[in-house]
């Protein structure tokens, strides 16, 4: 088997990859799809592996995704390229940014950093919402070049920075409290609504574990955005962990009390992105660890609890009450 692999084909597969189809991707390509099915074929046969799921949308098998990787990180530095040999400003097109980031961290913060990335090279930002103990697929699959991820490991060919902690309090609705939360809460938990982002997201039974019950309520409500998981949360359908950024003006103002203000949980968050002397990466990278060290990390020195005064807050294991 022979190691060179051609750039017409690994292009081709990346198309395939991003259009969803060979009759798109040679669309795009401006190729026929006969073309396109036989530059795929012929790259399979020279990896010996298959590197396509032929569904619809096409998939990358797990071979596919580490050419899919290699094809962005090829065009990323064609575009750097030009860009240094002032190229890129004829074609007149900004330079495209993809990054996985979790919903909590959209609603709250990272689109600051964002705006504090320099104006020139001009960058457009295709941001991917998943959560952060998932972002790190995406990066693997070549489909992101950097993510905000709960893990420290770096994913094969990327860099890791730690950005600082997401402070989550466990909330609910005056009302709610008084009616669902009255009384020791390893017995009254277990019986409470709760309000879950999704069907992936464990964080409430996560909590409710650490108490010593075997989870939260089976009365369950999902609500698959941060803004609308809060309201939910302030509308008193349930209890819920909510991100200290959006909890503090709720909780001043009286629309949500911290029922357990001694035991806020945090939740490390980490930047990982393509190992690539990008310039455009690099801005990005810079803008987004030091907002970070602005907002998260300062959530880990003040907690204002349902009474209003600010006292140091510990990440620790709920003692049974």
């Amino acid at each position: 088997m022979t190691t060179d692999l051609p750039l017409d084909q690994v292009r081709t597969l990346l198309a395939v990859v991003d259009e969803g189809t060979f009759d798109a991707a040679a669309a795009a390509l401006h190729v026929t799809p006969s073309a396109v099915s036989q530059r795929v074929k012929a790259l399979e046969q020279r990896t010996g592996r298959v590197l396509l799921l032929r569904t619809k949308p096409v998939r990358p098998t797990e071979s596919g995704a580490v050419l899919v990787r290699l094809a962005r990180q090829m065009a990323r530095l064609e575009r750097d390229a030009y860009a240094e040999l002032g190229l890129s400003g004829a074609a007149g097109e900004p330079t495209r940014v993809s990054i996985a980031v979790n919903a909590d961290s959209l609603a709250t913060w990272f689109l600051g950093a964002l705006t504090r990335v320099p104006q020139e090279p001009r960058l457009c930002f295709e941001l991917r919402r998943e959560d952060e103990g998932h972002t790190a697929t995406l990066l693997r699959e070549g489909v992101v070049m950097a993510a905000v991820t709960s893990s420290p490991d770096p994913v094969p060919g990327c860099t890791v920075r730690a950005l600082g902690r997401m402070r989550y309090r466990p909330c609910a609705a005056p009302e709610f409290a008084a009616r669902y939360l009255d009384g020791p809460l390893r017995k009254v938990l277990p019986e409470a609504p709760v309000v879950f982002f999704d069907r992936r997201d464990d964080f409430q039974d996560g909590f409710a574990r650490r108490l010593g019950v075997g989870g939260a309520a089976a009365g369950r409500h999902y609500v698959p955005t941060s803004e609308g998981f809060v309201e939910a949360v302030v509308a008193g359908l349930g209890w819920g962990m909510v991100p200290q950024p959006q909890a503090e003006p709720l909780l001043e103002a009286g629309r949500l009390v911290d029922f357990a203000p001694d035991r806020a949980v945090d939740i490390p968050l980490y930047w990982q992105q393509w190992k690539l002397d990008s310039p455009a990466l690099a801005a990005v990278a810079e803008a987004v660890v030091a907002t970070a060290a602005e907002e998260l990390r300062n959530q880990a020195r003040a907690v204002l609890p349902a009474n209003g005064r600010f006292h140091s807050a510990v990440d620790r294991s709920p003692e049974t009450e």
